[in-house]
């Protein structure tokens, strides 16, 4: 398990999480934030300072957001695994989920 990022925020990308992540697995996409499933260590860090309280522990992700967990791992299939997100830069798109307009919020 890990944790993801939801719909609050599409469009927002606060980046406070980043700069509480001590391992460097929350990479930028053009539109959200994603943290990288196979990074990520559980530690919790990221989701007290989401201003818009999108991170979720992915067993706790709200039904109406639910396809943002497959989506976080699927960003990661093609590159794998960079080592952090701050060496690496920007991610090039965001998932389908993400890249069209923002889902609604329930």
């Amino acid at each position: 398990m890990t944790y993801v990022i939801a719909q609050p925020c599409v469009d927002v990308q606060d980046k406070a999480c980043i700069e509480e992540c001590p391992v460097d697995c929350i990479y930028e996409g053009p539109r959200m934030l994603y943290i990288h499933p196979e990074e990520c260590v559980d530690c919790g860090a990221c989701e007290p300072v989401c201003p818009v309280e999108a991170v979720f522990y992915e067993d706790d992700l709200p039904q109406q957001w639910a396809p943002f967990g497959p989506a976080a791992a699927e960003v990661f299939e093609e590159i794998g695994s960079p080592g952090g997100a701050s060496a690496s830069g920007p991610l090039a798109g965001d998932h389908p989920v993400i890249a069209g307009p923002a889902p609604a919020s329930a």
